[in-house]
């Protein structure tokens, strides 16, 4: 089972935490603080992080912009609702929210299905090299090109740019893009189209002036080669 670093500084939480993930046949490492937690990272590889929002010293996007400069482990983040939070720590890089209060039921799922994406990629294990015009993406080894430079993408932006290849000319609503994507329910259009925006200007193109990223108004986002546009 995967190994997973448990963030959370409330220590009755975390030991329950940790005993019913142990239970269900996960490693655990378990973190007070966001300092022991970002060492940990960097001391061994974990497969996902599961991090509370609420720690005392460090605000938890403040954790994830840390985080996310030297390492791309999947993040299942915990807190109450807010929907602002929710968005602004998805923006941030996490991967999943789980509400406060929980079952450990849903949070194994959340792991789950981001562990799912993350070995095996939006379109699961297939080796396709995914073509679009000058775009190429590679499913199996999560690189993608642009007519033939590689693209240094975030691997949230890659998980939107290879759900878009599988389906090239076809429109995608932002809502399904969000919950497919993030692997969340509630409305996430902000969140999407920020990301986007992070893709287009990689892409060298902006809503403006699209090549590859086209957004249909009032349907949603299509990846379609230029040629096919002429």
């Amino acid at each position: 089972m995967a190994k997973v670093l448990l963030v959370e500084d409330d220590s009755s939480v975390r030991s329950a935490l940790h005993s019913r993930l142990s239970d269900a046949s996960y490693t655990v490492r378990g973190c007070e603080t966001a300092l022991e937690a970002l060492r940990a990272v960097l001391d061994e590889p974990f497969d996902v992080m599961v991090l509370d929002l609420g720690l005392l010293e460090l605000d938890g996007q403040d954790v994830l912009e840390m985080l996310r400069t030297f390492s791309d482990i999947p993040v299942v983040v915990t807190a109450r609702y807010d929907e602002h939070e929710i968005e602004r720590v998805l923006g941030s890089g996490a991967d999943a929210y789980v509400v406060k209060p929980f079952s450990v039921e849903l949070l194994i799922a959340k792991m789950t299905a981001v562990l799912r994406r993350t070995v095996s990629g939006a379109g699961g294990m297939r080796a396709d090299v995914l073509r679009v015009g000058g775009l190429l993406v590679d499913a199996a080894h999560r690189q993608a090109f642009l007519d033939g430079s590689r693209l240094d993408l975030s691997r949230k932006e890659f998980d939107l740019l290879e759900f878009l290849a599988w389906r090239p000319g076809v429109v995608v609503p932002r809502g399904e893009l969000f919950k497919q994507v993030w692997l969340q329910t509630y409305r996430g259009e902000r969140t999407v189209d920020v990301h986007l925006s992070w893709l287009r200007r990689k892409l060298g193109e902006s809503a403006a002036r699209p090549r590859y990223l086209h957004t249909v108004r009032h349907a949603g986002i299509k990846l379609e080669a230029p040629e096919a546009l002429v």
